[in-house]
């Protein structure tokens, strides 16, 4: 019962300690302003929205609000063409592609060694400062290919073998027989395409300095070295730019712990 109990205690204090800086984040963000420049942010407890307000002072699409909808529909974008790449380079791994040792080499690889060779690449074809260099670049995941060519391996080859005897071809295959018994696996993969992609920060400031093709993250980078010391606003801008990953992983919860305690069994 003791080894129970102190089990418990220290998952409770991991938790706590995990969920500190988020809570911290909360509080810090509805601030008010004149608690945070007094230094008594303990003592003056109040409830305020001006840290917010503060996040559109440069106008809806070049401040933070506009900045949060374009980095959303950029992810977004990624993470349905990494879906959509991964799940035909998958479906041909599964038929014969010799393919799958250059994607566990790429896994392998940190990315951070690619930004140089990548900077001249995309220079070379005159991209560089367009939202093709955030695309493109990305179009294509070895995580997101093994992931669902791990979930295609659990589907039976006599099912589908069945299905070509009635004549279906890779078009029925993939649209009718694959897509959705691999929707728990796509759902979990997209969860973490989009989650990978919206916390980018080096590569989008080196390859896309433009202020209409700044990222939320960017941005918080640029308030953050303007201000390093407003709390509030800093706060703000990270609790609202969190908020779109906390939405997806709540809706799609169970089908991601599903897709990963099916991954552990196999």
């Amino acid at each position: 019962m003791l080894v129970r109990w102190l089990g418990h205690l220290l998952v409770w204090t991991v938790a706590f300690l995990v969920a500190l800086p988020f809570i911290w984040m909360a509080y810090a963000a509805f601030i008010p302003p004149e608690a945070i420049f007094s230094g008594n942010i303990f003592e003056t407890l109040g409830f305020s929205l001006a840290n917010f307000g503060v996040l559109g002072r440069e106008g809806f699409w070049d401040g933070f609000w506009g900045r949060l909808v374009f980095s959303v529909f950029l992810t977004g974008s990624v993470t349905l063409l990494q879906l959509t790449t991964g799940f035909l380079a998958a479906y041909a791994i599964r038929e014969g592609a010799r393919i799958l040792p250059f994607f566990l080499v790429l896994l392998a690889i940190p990315v951070e060694l690619l930004l140089v060779p990548l900077y001249g690449l995309l220079a070379g074809l005159r991209i560089l400062d367009t939202i093709w260099a955030l695309v493109l670049p990305f179009a294509a995941s070895p995580f997101i290919v093994y992931l669902l060519f791990q979930g295609m391996r659990t589907v039976p080859e006599e099912l589908l073998e069945a299905a070509r005897i009635d004549g279906a071809g890779h078009r029925v295959l993939l649209s009718c027989i694959l897509l959705p018994l691999l929707r728990p696996q796509l759902i979990a993969a997209g969860v973490l395409a989009f989650a990978a992609h919206w916390n980018l920060v080096l590569y989008p400031r080196i390859v896309a300095g433009s202020k209409e093709l700044k990222t939320v993250q960017t941005w918080i980078t640029d308030l953050q070295r303007q201000n390093p010391a407003d709390w509030g606003p800093l706060s703000a801008a990270a609790l609202a730019a969190t908020l779109p990953l906390v939405i997806i992983y709540l809706l799609y919860e169970r089908r991601i712990v599903e897709t990963f305690e099916e991954g552990l069994k196999g």
